[in-house]
């Protein structure tokens, strides 16, 4: 490290402001950054403590997803592999052209929508579409904001509900067959949808559940059933998110008050009409709930400030989510609620400010 601390400080002097390639300075501080810790320091936050607190709280959320990656690997092979560098690729493309217009740096913050994105696709997505999709998402749903810590919406969830709207059928058809060897896909060769065996085009659980069989149970815990490519897998989810809740990276109230909200609901309505609606703890597995829910729904930024914002918060993601699922032609709700709950953040946390000044006004 300290041979490639000398290397950096060598080249410095080019990307700096006047040098030959000072309008690359964004994508140079990136990368020095993501090996060291930046010398400077601010002196408001989010870094008023350590200089640390944002690539910390990044890597820990870049950390609770490996094994769900893992496992969109290990089912669906080396495809998904190639659509977490094209996302990557492509969005990191987006960043550096805001960074190098703004004369800002490249903030960390992408490194966790570059592997998010992909995992909430379908892993036969064609990969202009993945390609096309994070572009969307970090131009429309963050950058137009200002850039990380000013968005209003999810940009991963930006970017999902534009191809869910924009190319529904490539959509639809991009779901494919998990394989159920040994060494799932590591040894197969990386096929397009459609075009062998290895590549079947098949339907989601919620999609098959909608003419009221549901399949095994077990299935969804352990992922083996097509769906997206991180969202099968409702064990390793769970694992991820208990790692981000004792990280405290994630809020505990945000994830009880979806997770609650979501199985009173579903629990009523599978007591009124058990033939009609599906089985409490088969919904809360199946889909992207649970993803959504701990990766999705807990981002600081785009969520209540609030204790008491974000129990309203989840209720509403929860309850919306049931909704779509279970009234609309949607099979999967989870993106529209999140992003419709994205929306109601800042008002919830307005009307917690105001009632608690009114109280403090009338206690005076």
């Amino acid at each position: 490290m300290k041979q490639l601390l000398k290397i950096i400080e060598a080249i410095r002097p080019t990307f700096d402001e006047g040098g030959k390639l000072g309008i690359l300075k964004p994508v140079f501080g990136a990368l020095e950054h993501f090996f060291f810790a930046p010398s400077d320091t601010t002196i408001g936050a989010p870094h008023i403590r350590d200089p640390l607190d944002l690539k910390r709280f990044m890597s820990m959320v870049i950390i609770s997803v490996v094994p769900c990656a893992f496992a969109a690997f290990y089912f669906f092979g080396w495809r998904f592999l190639a659509m977490v560098i094209v996302s990557y690729a492509s969005g990191l493309a987006v960043e550096a052209l805001f960074a190098m217009v703004r004369k800002e740096g490249i903030n960390e913050g992408f490194f966790v929508t570059g592997i998010l994105f992909p995992l909430i696709l379908p892993p036969g997505t064609p990969l202009w579409m993945v390609g096309l999709g994070v572009a969307f998402g970090v131009f429309i749903g963050k950058e137009l904001f200002g850039g990380t810590g000013r968005n209003v919406f999810n940009p991963a969830l930006v970017g999902r509900c534009f191809l869910a709207l924009a190319y529904p059928k490539a959509m639809s058809a991009s779901y494919m067959k998990p394989s159920h060897d040994l060494l799932g896909c590591l040894l197969f060769k990386w096929l397009p949808p459609g075009t062998g065996v290895d590549a079947v085009t098949v339907a989601t659980p919620l999609s098959v559940a909608k003419g009221g069989e549901y399949c095994s149970l077990s299935h969804l815990l352990f992922g083996s059933v097509s769906g997206s490519a991180g969202e099968t897998s409702a064990i390793l989810i769970i694992l991820g998110g208990v790692f981000l809740l004792l990280t405290r990276v994630a809020n505990w109230r945000t994830v009880v008050s979806i997770l609650g909200s979501f199985l009173l609901l579903a629990g009523i309505l599978h007591h009124g009409q058990p033939e009609r609606f599906g089985p409490i703890m088969w919904h809360l597995c199946a889909g992207g709930l649970l993803f959504g829910t701990f990766f999705m729904a807990t981002d600081p930024v785009t969520g209540p400030t609030t204790n008491s914002g974000k129990w309203l918060y989840g209720i509403i993601i929860g309850s919306v989510t049931v909704l779509i699922r279970n009234f609309t032609g949607y099979v999967e709700g989870v993106t529209f609620a999140i992003l419709l709950g994205n929306i109601t953040a800042p008002i919830l946390d307005e009307i917690v400010f105001k009632v608690r000044l009114r109280r403090l006004a009338s206690e005076e």
